[in-house]
């Protein structure tokens, strides 16, 4: 699995396919754009959600990265991203066939944004394989990347 994480003061995302929904958004808290490899299962999620959720990335008095998001009371906006997993190495068109299928990709999505909720962190979420525009204020910026193949 993939994710980019942004440290935000607020993110949104609007479902593009369906203008009746609800935009979902959060306050202070992380960005997640997340992918899933063909290769991923849930124990990858297991393993990205214990590091992300454990990451010291907000500043404390002292203007020191040292908290985390629940010492900050922190949200978390995921957005299911499979073009993390693109390949630009032929041609100008991007490969996909790194990313995980559909339905491999929503159960995992799901299971990821479970995760969060299980632990009692406010979590919002994209609609998967809608057309969507994201919204952020990045905090710093602050922008990390992982993938569980590097971890």
């Amino acid at each position: 699995m993939r994710a980019i994480i942004q440290r935000v003061t607020q993110a949104s995302v609007v479902n593009l396919d369906d203008v009746a929904s609800e935009p979902a958004s959060i306050e202070q808290g992380y960005m997640i754009l997340l992918g899933v490899g063909h290769e991923d299962t849930e124990a990858q999620a297991d393993k990205l959600w214990s590091k992300i959720s454990k990451l010291r990335i907000f500043e404390d008095d002292n203007g020191k990265t040292n908290l985390s998001l629940r010492d900050v009371d922190g949200s978390v906006l995921v957005v299911s991203q499979f073009t993390l997993y693109a390949s630009c190495k032929k041609g100008n068109r991007p490969s996909f066939t790194e990313a995980g299928s559909p339905d491999q990709a929503d159960h995992l999505y799901r299971y990821f944004v479970d995760l969060i909720r299980q632990e009692g962190i406010p979590v919002k979420h994209g609609w998967f394989g809608a057309h969507m525009q994201v919204s952020l204020v990045n905090d710093g910026p602050f922008t990390l990347f992982l993938d569980t193949t590097q971890m």
